[in-house]
């Protein structure tokens, strides 16, 4: 029987990540995907800038950058009565607003899922720890305190095979073979609202150059319809929303019915539409009530459905096997306890609950649960999350608090207070180098990084508690200010960007201390 260390099984984008995460933290995997090949649907689009920071940090932002939309292509969101009509509203969201800089050095990139897939498999096929199999699907698994064997099938040739992983991440979407053979629990609502994706050619470019948008919310008395921007020129995706609360079903979108509704909502009767397929598909509100169960971890949609109201989906699963990958492999390489490992429930559940709560609380605010022909728009919130997309602040046995309360916020879904205290995301500041300047964000997000101030010397060490640490000392005000440290304070960051352990001042035994640190946060 053939080993591997972990077993991804999904190809999506989460399951892509988990591939080369592991691969750049040293450690083996093979991922399993069913389909032969990358989607070929556009499904998910936005990509916020946390996660953006990470693709940066992992070497591959470029590569997602240039297979996207520049930024001016998406400037705005629109409501309007037709695209060609009147218009009812249009905004600015923080996510392209200049004020986004202050937080990031990354902006957020609009890349369709089926652009995006095929850079993100390119960059795992060349990582040479990470094995991708396509065409091959998990028919079934069994667990115990050593490992998972796991059944595969390749879905050409009907052949199985069996392999044994010390660890499988089940990152197989919203349908989730895994999940449902763990019984898991789902807590919230199903199937909240349908819908159906419209994949379709045409030249919008008459009734949208002039206000480059990434979504055009049509507000007509017969639907509820969105024209997503793929490539701001002839390659566009219509959403309509609420099929039953408008008396439609999944069977009435034929090739020929679907360009009806295109040119119904363009306003333009004559409109040249050549529709490339059709997709029904239906929202959930609800999240996996346990995140880790023995060896098997959920991730993505697996673990978590939301409505796609604010573009986190994609986004949120990506982000939960960052914080996965690098706790697999310090419990591979014997640096960590297993008990390490539970705290990827205890810091991703709680916020992949309030997350699709939020983009719950998004749906209902523009209509999307019922037939509402009440005013146009979307809560204030909306595509403002500044503090869901940067504001997380874990819990759990991988952070060791240092007794500050949290930064207040009047409205934590909008606001952000970059602060470095032990949980939260180490904030990003300028800090010079060489004559140029460079970002904190660019220091870390990989292995484990202590940030010392300008009189923090004392606290460099190559390791701790055998744990690798790469050390920076960092003389600069703005650093020690943002980071609410002294000049002989130091902070160290995790391997995903967030604050593991702050000292504010220097100790009376600075290496004792950060052993002390690691040893707690590694369940040694």
């Amino acid at each position: 029987m053939k080993s591997v260390p972990v077993l991804i099984v999904g190809g999506g984008p989460v399951g892509l990540a988990a591939s080369f995460l592991l691969s750049r933290q040293g450690v083996a995997s093979l991922l399993v995907e069913r389909h032969p090949g990358t989607a070929i649907h556009p499904k998910a689009r936005g990509i916020n800038a946390r996660t953006m920071e990470m693709f940066r940090q992992q070497g591959v932002e470029d590569q997602v950058r240039a297979a996207g939309l520049p930024p001016h292509h998406t400037g705005l969101i629109v409501w309007a009565k037709t695209l060609a009509g009147e218009e009812i509203e249009r905004r600015v969201p923080w996510r392209a607003s200049t004020q986004s800089a202050a937080v990031s050095p990354v902006r957020n990139c609009l890349c369709a899922q089926d652009d995006l897939e095929p850079v993100l498999r390119s960059y795992a096929e060349k990582q040479p720890l990470g094995q991708l199999r396509f065409n091959t699907e998990l028919e079934s698994f069994d667990q115990d305190d050593r490992g998972v064997i796991a059944t595969l099938v390749d879905t050409t040739t009907g052949k199985r095979e069996e392999i044994w992983a010390q660890y499988l991440i089940a990152a197989d979407g919203a349908q989730s073979r895994v999940r449902r053979a763990l019984a898991v629990e789902m807590l919230g609502e199903e199937d909240v609202y349908d819908s159906v994706n419209i994949l379709f050619n045409a030249d919008l470019r008459p009734w949208t150059a002039h206000r480059p948008a990434a979504l055009y919310f049509i507000e007509n008395p017969h639907f509820r319809a969105t024209f997503l921007t793929i490539n701001a020129h002839d390659r566009w995706g219509f959403l309509v929303n609420s099929l039953k609360a408008y008396g439609y079903s999944a069977a009435d979108f034929t090739p020929e019915r679907s360009v009806e509704l295109v040119r119904s909502a363009a306003g333009v009767a004559d409109l040249p539409v050549k529709v490339l397929g059709v997709a029904p598909w239906t929202a959930s509100a609800h999240v996996a009530e346990q995140y880790r169960h023995g060896r098997v971890f959920l991730a993505g949609d697996a673990a978590h459905e939301m409505p796609p109201t604010g573009g986190f989906g994609l986004n949120t699963g990506v982000q939960d096997v960052h914080n996965l990958a690098w706790k697999i492999a310090l419990v591979l390489r014997g640096l960590a306890s297993d008990t390490l490992l539970d705290s990827y429930h205890d810091e991703r559940q709680p916020l992949g609950r309030a997350i699709t709560e939020q983009s719950l609380t998004n749906a209902i605010s523009m209509g999307r649960l019922a037939k509402d022909n009440t005013a146009a728009g979307a809560r204030p919130e909306y595509l403002n999350e500044q503090g869901m997309i940067f504001g997380a602040n874990y819990t759990s046995a991988a952070v060791v608090p240092d007794g500050t309360p949290p930064t207040p916020v009047a409205n934590p879904v909008t606001d952000y207070v970059p602060a470095a205290r032990p949980g939260g995301r180490a904030p990003h500041v300028w800090l010079e180098k060489n004559g140029g300047k460079i970002s904190t964000i660019d220091l870390v997000g990989n292995g484990f990084v202590l940030l010392a101030g300008a009189k923090g010397a004392a606290w460099r060490a190559s390791t701790a508690g055998g744990l690798p640490i790469k050390s920076h000392v960092v003389e600069d005000h703005a650093f020690a200010e943002a980071y609410g440290i002294e000049a002989g304070g130091a902070v160290l960051v995790r391997p995903d960007g967030y604050v593991a352990w702050r000292s504010a001042a220097m100790a009376a035994g600075p290496k004792a201390a950060l052993a002390m640190a690691t040893h707690t946060i590694l369940a040694q």
